[in-house]
């Protein structure tokens, strides 16, 4: 079994707003907070203690080497990403409710992630992989999609588990339909998927877990995990379901939540020893406490603001489930 976390996609700069509650052109100022999706995983799983390496493309500009270093504070090894001068770091500039949920304005357009193509791949990186971690983000018709391709053979090949969320972007998208293919084109690549609540009809169809389960046993498949927010969250495998209630808290920025929880999960299973081949054994029990695990996290983590940056702040004494 391998010790480190890989995740591969975007990198880019959030930029969260000093107030909440209030449109964009009411915003008065912005903080720049590194992030995107799979950053942000490997970051929940380096603050608990485990080893991970990011694998992406920053445009050679401030926000670039902003986000190296900020990943670099995290404990993330940095030494697969590479820089470009052919396109700017991406930007998405947030808005945030009341409650801490939050919506994007992206720019990358394209930005340097996108650019990231499959020849910059190399199987020897994997030689170590625990797991492979990656969402729908850098998917779209760019050569970033086929780097994908080539990084989910490369870490199965050496016998990782792969991880995949589509924490779903819209307006990344010009065409729905082109993302709902692409995320249902992924899925069967994938050992453990991801999905929230706000995502379920959209990709499968339904608007029931229990309905929609035999469609995300797709391909490899062999861990669902289902997100509710504040109702918790379930994972199933095909022979064992569990569920874990959400702790009540006071969110402030809700930007890398689900993030968090999947980094923390994939943290959990790696603390149970768990490997792609045994996924499937693991127990309601051991599903249970994996979810809960998350899910603290998570709640910890909504409380500060940002992604990286609120799991650094997180005063969370457990390291395992």
């Amino acid at each position: 079994m391998g010790n480190t976390l890989f995740a591969i996609g975007e990198a880019l700069i959030d930029f969260i707003p000093a107030q909440a509650g209030c449109a964009f052109e009411d915003v008065t100022a912005f903080s720049p907070k590194s992030g995107g999706a799979p950053a942000n995983v490997c970051g929940a799983f380096t603050v608990l203690g485990g080893r991970a390496k990011f694998i992406t493309q920053l445009g050679d500009d401030p926000f670039g080497k902003k986000i190296a270093g900020d990943l670099v504070r995290a404990g993330i090894d940095t030494s697969l990403i590479g820089f470009t001068d052919k396109a700017n770091t991406a930007l998405a500039f947030v808005s945030l409710e009341t409650d801490g949920n939050r919506t994007f304005s992206f720019y990358r357009n394209p930005s340097a992630d996108m650019l990231f193509s499959a020849e910059q791949v190399k199987a020897e990186w994997f030689a170590d992989a625990y797991a492979l971690h990656f969402c729908s983000v850098s998917l779209g018709d760019f050569p970033m999609k086929e780097a994908h391709r080539k990084a989910i053979a490369c870490a199965r090949e050496s016998g990782a588990m792969i991880s995949f969320d589509p924490n779903l972007r819209f307006p990344l998208w010009k065409d729905k339909q082109a993302l709902h293919s692409t995320v249902n084109e992924f899925i069967p690549m994938a050992d453990i998927v991801k999905i929230s609540d706000e995502e379920l009809e959209f990709i499968t169809g339904e608007s029931e877990i229990s309905a929609a389960l035999p469609k995300l046993f797709a391909g490899n498949v062999k861990l669902v995990i289902y997100t509710c927010g504040a109702e918790g969250a379930y994972a199933f495998t095909k022979n064992a379901q569990a569920h874990a209630a959400s702790e009540r808290v006071k969110a402030i920025d809700t930007t890398g939540a689900g993030d968090g929880f999947i980094g923390s999960f994939l943290y959990a299973l790696k603390t149970l020893g768990v490997t792609a081949d045994s996924i499937s054994d693991l127990s309601s029990e051991q599903l249970e406490r994996c979810t809960a695990f998350s899910n603290k996290f998570c709640g910890e983590s909504v409380q500060h603001e940002g992604a990286i940056d609120s799991y650094r702040k997180i005063a969370f004494e457990q390291r395992g489930c």
